[in-house]
C-alpha cells in the first residue's frame, strides 16, 4: 500500500463467528485488489475467533470491545478505526468473489459523485444457492433514493461506501441523529444508512454476483416482525425530521413505509394470537397489493399454524409479494 495507507478499509464485526470466519477471511486474501486493510472488531467473542483473526497477518487490525454491544454500535466503533477512503463491510459468515473490491473501486474512481457501490448477491444456505438478488430486475443507478426505499437491493456484505459520504451523514457520528449506524435500530440499521447516503449521493452497482450472503433461515426473520414494524416507523419519522417537505416530495415512499410497517405489525399480532387485530391494522392497505390479500387470508387460520403459513408465504411467486 502506498505510504502504508489502505485505499479500502474492510469492516468485520465478530461475535463468536469461528465456524465460518476462516472462509470469509480467505475470500478477502484472494482479492485481486491488494490495497486494503481489515478493521476487525471483536464483540467479546468466547470461541476461537480471536485466535483465527490473530493468525491472519498484519493487514488485519484487531480491536476488542470491553462489553458486548448491539451490531450497529459495533459497526460505529469499527468505522472510527478505518483509514481507507472507501469502507466495505463483510459479515463473518459471508464470502466475496476475488474481483469484488477491484470492480467497486473502479466505479468509485470513475465517478466522484458515487457514494455507495454494491454488487449482485447470491443468497445461499451453506450447501445450495437460493436466490440471486438481481435476477428478477436490475437495481437503480444515480440518484435513486425513492427507488432504493421501495426495492432495497443492497446486502450488507456487498456494500462499499465512500468515506466522505459516510462522514457527511446528517448529524455526524453519534447515537442517533444521523450519525452512522443508528444505535436505536437493531434489524433495520443497515437500510437506514443506505437510505441517507442515497438521498445525497449517487448509487452504482457491479452487475456480477461477487457477494455470497449466507442465509440462516427466513422463518427466524419472520419472527422479528414486531421489531421490524417499530423500526420501519422510526425510519419514516427520521426521514420526515431530516428532509423538509418529505411527504410532499416523496409521497409514494411515505405511503409505502406506512404500509410496510402495518404489514409487519399485522404479522406479529397474528403470531401472538390476535388475528382480528392484525386484520384491523392491515385493513387500510388490504387492497394495495397481493401480498396483503394473501396475508389477510392466512391470518384467518389459528396462530399455531404460523410456521407452516410462513413457509407458504415465502414459497409464493414474487407477484404475490
Amino acid at each position: 500500500m502506498p505510504n502504508g495507507q489502505p485505499i479500502v478499509s474492510i469492516v468485520m464485526n465478530c461475535l463468536n463467528s469461528a465456524e465460518h470466519l476462516r472462509e470469509a477471511l480467505a475470500s478477502v486474501r484472494a482479492q485481486t485488489f491488494g490495497e486494503w486493510e481489515i478493521v476487525f472488531w471483536d464483540n467479546c467473542s468466547t470461541d476461537e475467533s480471536p485466535a483465527i483473526a490473530a493468525g491472519f497477518g498484519p493487514k488485519l487490525r484487531y480491536f476488542r470491545g470491553e462489553r458486548i454491544v448491539p451490531l450497529g454500535a459495533g459497526r460505529n466503533l469499527a468505522i472510527r478505526q478505518c483509514q481507507g477512503r472507501y469502507i466495505a463491510f463483510l459479515d463473518c459468515d459471508d464470502l466475496w468473489h476475488p474481483r469484488k473490491l477491484e470492480s467497486q473501486v473502479a466505479l468509485f474512481e470513475a465517478n466522484p459523485r458515487a457514494g455507495l457501490v454494491t454488487t449482485d448477491t447470491v443468497m445461499f444456505d451453506g450447501t445450495r444457492e437460493l436466490k440471486r438478488v438481481f435476477a428478477a430486475s436490475q437495481p437503480g443507478r444515480g440518484m435513486v433514493y425513492d427507488d432504493l426505499i421501495q426495492r432495497q437491493w443492497i446486502s450488507m456484505s456487498s456494500a462499499m461506501v465512500r468515506r466522505e459520504a459516510l462522514e457527511g451523514l446528517a448529524g455526524g457520528p453519534g447515537v442517533w441523529a444521523g450519525g452512522w449506524f443508528d444505535e436505536r435500530l437493531n434489524v433495520c440499521e443497515e437500510a437506514d444508512v443506505f437510505y441517507r447516503i442515497a438521498h445525497d449521493w449517487e448509487l452504482d452497482y457491479v452487475d456480477a454476483p461477487y457477494t455470497r450472503w449466507r442465509v440462516h433461515g427466513q422463518s427466524t426473520t419472520f419472527r422479528k416482525f414486531a421489531q421490524f414494524a417499530r423500526e420501519t416507523r422510526l425510519i419514516l419519522d427520521k426521514q420526515r425530521s431530516l428532509y423538509p417537505d418529505f411527504d410532499a416530495k416523496h409521497r409514494a415512499v411515505a405511503d409505502l413505509l406506512e404500509e410496510r410497517a402495518a404489514f409487519e405489525e399485522a404479522v406479529a399480532l397474528w403470531r401472538e394470537g390476535d388475528g382480528a387485530r392484525a386484520r384491523a391494522v392491515l385493513a387500510p392497505f388490504r387492497g394495495r397489493r397481493r401480498k396483503n390479500q394473501a396475508f389477510w387470508l392466512l391470518s384467518l387460520l389459528p396462530s399455531c399454524t404460523f410456521d407452516a403459513a410462513a413457509r407458504i408465504y415465502f414459497s409464493l411467486p414474487k407477484l404475490f409479494k
